[in-house]
């Protein structure tokens, strides 16, 4: 079917996602790039959230196989950031107009570790207002730990799925309870149960992965409701089990256009969500970020980790900006924006629309 065709019915078929995610012609993909960024330029506007990312921790407890930072990997420099210094990164960020900080690490596990974000929480509460938003991403807790970190006062949490496709998923993680498929799935319940505004996101391009796994990891974003995403091409680490299948990974460039078109379909599937545009997209042409933006994301990461420790922070080779101080890499994001017609959107909480509205209809259904 016509590409033409499909981008004028309300809701896409099965068929109809593998049909656009394949697409080779550029006149094609150009018009759906295109039908995204006006699905979003209507619902969001010309408007580009920003989230201040501090990579605080590379300890993990993890193996996954395609992670840079995976506990086996004994090359790897491990660091964890002071208290001090992620509260540094905190007061930068609130004085340089940010309204979010995304609090980044390995997954690691243990009531220890709890209290300190716990009390990190609360501090950047401190630091900041009660309305600055937090988003966490440290992987898989129990419910009532979610739960102690919503109460603290984050509102955001970040898990990616990485595939929807549990045989695959078994092909990109140890064999083991430790990297389970049905935990990871039940934390993202967990997370959204917790009361969060709940991200995931998926890699594209990986190995043993089809474009009938991308659909469906499509269809799995929309089923399960999710309030922001955050997903870009898979990328390489030397140091890594998956780095033997790097010779059968489709090449850079039609990864980078395979993200593109995810991005673009999720976009019109789900037009009030929040699509972040990746630092991997950047990793493959300097202007990746901004492609992301044109082809339906509305969010933007700009690192403010310490510049110490941003080269220990590899979950994948060739990592952009890491060399970079956290005023360089936002005055080079401003401009960056500005060139492609956007503005971004200072003072502004940028919650995702779609998570407004799903509490407004949580709400109704309670009351009725």
């Amino acid at each position: 079917m016509p590409v033409t065709d499909i981008l004028q019915k309300k809701n896409f078929s099965r068929e109809d996602i593998i049909r656009l995610l394949s697409i080779t012609d550029k006149s094609e993909q150009e018009e759906l790039l295109k039908k995204a960024y006006s699905v979003k330029e209507q619902i969001i506007g010309r408007k580009v959230y920003l989230r201040g990312l501090i990579e605080f921790s590379n300890l993990c407890q993890k193996n996954c196989l395609y992670c840079g930072i995976r506990t086996g990997n004994t090359k790897v420099t491990r660091y964890s950031a002071s208290d001090e210094e992620i509260l540094e990164v905190a007061k930068f960020a609130h004085e340089n107009q940010f309204t979010s900080l995304v609090l980044q690490s390995g997954e690691r596990y243990g009531r220890d570790f709890t209290k300190r974000i716990t009390s990190l929480i609360t501090k950047i509460k401190q630091i900041a207002t009660p309305e600055f938003r937090i988003t966490l991403s440290v992987g898989e807790q129990s419910f009532d730990t979610y739960k102690e970190w919503f109460d603290a006062g984050a509102e955001r949490y970040l898990l990616r799925i990485e595939t929807s496709n549990e045989e695959l998923y078994r092909k990109i993680h140890p064999d083991n309870k430790l990297h389970s498929f049905k935990t990871r799935l039940q934390c993202l319940e967990n997370i959204q149960k917790a009361g969060y505004q709940t991200g995931t996101g998926v890699m594209i391009g990986l190995p043993f992965q089809t474009t009938e796994n991308l659909a469906d990891d499509l269809f799995f974003i929309k089923k399960m409701n999710i309030d922001m995403v955050g997903m870009g091409p898979y990328l390489e680490h030397a140091d890594t089990p998956l780095y033997m299948y790097k010779n059968s990974l489709l090449p850079l460039y039609e990864r980078l256009n395979l993200s593109l078109r995810m991005i673009a379909v999720l976009r019109i599937m789900m037009p009030d969500i929040n699509i972040v545009a990746t630092t991997a997209l950047q990793a493959i042409t300097p202007m990746g970020r901004e492609m992301g933006l044109k082809a339906g994301a509305n969010v933007l990461m700009p690192n403010l980790t310490p510049a110490k420790y941003r080269g220990n922070y590899l979950l994948y080779d060739n990592k952009p900006c890491i060399d970079e101080d956290a005023d360089e890499c936002i005055d080079c994001l401003a401009n960056r924006v500005k060139m492609i017609g956007e503005e971004i959107a200072y003072n502004n909480y940028g919650d995702s629309i779609h998570f407004t509205k799903r509490g407004i209809r949580t709400q109704q259904t309670l009351t009725r």
